[in-house]
């Protein structure tokens, strides 16, 4: 059975880091499209990056590009999510996802997720 456990998150002040990390076991996941969705209070969940297992392959929301970097290290069957220069408008409950699915942007695609992890940008 596929489990993902996430860690990482937490309170920061605007501008701040933080790094997002989501264990992944019970699979074979040389066949899975990793990543990270977030879903804040009163909005749907969207795909604010993802990684194909060899990491040829990458994506990225346009409210985070050249502030967050996903990266996975396949020996752990890790996935990271290297967030900076954060935005209160960052601040949500961040998951961690797995599917085989080609579209992963969709949530509807996902196959599993992890518990999600609370992010929390002060201004």
């Amino acid at each position: 059975q596929v489990q993902l456990v996430e860690s990482g998150g937490g309170l920061v002040q605007a501008g701040g880091s933080l790094r997002l990390s989501c264990a992944a076991s019970g699979g074979t996941f040389s066949m899975y499209r990793m990543g990270w969705f977030r879903q804040a209070p009163g909005k749907e969940r969207e795909c604010v990056a993802a990684i194909n297992w060899s990491a040829v392959n990458t994506y990225y929301a346009d409210s985070v590009k050249g502030r967050f970097t996903i990266s996975r290290d396949v020996p752990r069957n890790t996935v990271y999510l290297q967030m900076i220069s954060l935005k209160p408008e960052d601040t949500a409950v961040y998951y961690c996802a797995a599917t085989r699915n080609v579209a992963f942007v969709n949530a509807a695609n996902i196959e599993h997720w992890g518990q999600g992890t609370q992010v929390t940008v002060s201004s």
